[in-house]
């Protein structure tokens, strides 16, 4: 079974609209400079897991409570038996949302086909031509054109959600975005937060101003159904 490396019991913002709790696996394929999850991107085997049983007591204590839970990370799809995972919280009648960054397509099509996902956001970090530079990742792109399309098709409830951050994401990047991912429901412009960043450096930077963000929503609005700000 997956190692859990973490629950927040109330999540408000993760899965809207719904009572849930947000689970956070380790390790990721990604080392985005700005990542707030550096433990559990960089040393997720120093952190603490919590054991299946007392997971599963978790969810079986909140019966008729809680409504979903919002697989985190990390990049939850960079475990192999995660399909396991998600059946038991199925099997307890939740809902479940992921959260992922698209480098596992195979995995993301066969939840989808077995119906396991009720919601996806993929965190899209670039313009396709900047994703390597901006992960710091020998990424397969094809791997990330292939889950967007897989999702977009899915008929799953779905938002795509880039992390705007000075220096390094802006309006032509946003743009970029929207003319590759045209069409889509929903995108999400999520602020930047200098908080335990992998590299030590984005510590200082500073995030955009409320105007900054309002301008780069305009920029991707023709794009999309519906853009918003994602913030703190």
């Amino acid at each position: 079974m997956v190692e859990i490396k973490g629950i927040e019991k109330f999540s408000s913002r993760d899965f809207p609209g719904h009572i849930s709790s947000t689970v956070f696996l380790g390790g990721c394929t990604f080392r985005c400079p700005y990542c707030h999850n550096a433990d559990l991107v960089l040393r997720p085997a120093e952190l603490q897991t919590i054991p299946v049983e007392i997971f599963l007591s978790y969810l079986d204590g909140r019966k008729g409570w809680l409504e979903g839970i919002c697989l985190s990370g990390g990049e939850p799809l960079l475990h192999e038996d995660i399909e396991d995972l998600v059946g038991v919280i199925h099997d307890r009648g939740l809902l479940v949302k992921l959260d992922t960054n698209g480098s596992f397509p195979e995995r993301l099509q066969k939840l989808l086909q077995e119906k396991l996902l009720d919601w996806v956001a993929m965190d899209v970090k670039a313009p396709l031509e900047r994703y390597r530079e901006v992960t710091r990742s020998n990424v397969d792109l094809e791997d990330i054109v292939r889950s967007a399309d897989l999702i977009r098709n899915s008929g799953v409830r779905a938002t795509f959600r880039t992390t705007v951050v000075p220096g390094l994401i802006g309006r032509e990047d946003v743009v970029k975005i929207g003319e590759w991912l045209r069409g889509a429901d929903c995108y999400l412009i999520q602020q930047f937060v200098p908080h335990t960043t992998i590299d030590p450096a984005y510590l200082e930077k500073k995030p955009y101003a409320r105007a900054e963000l309002d301008a780069l929503v305009e920029a991707a609005r023709p794009y999309f159904h519906e853009v918003r700000i994602e913030a703190p």
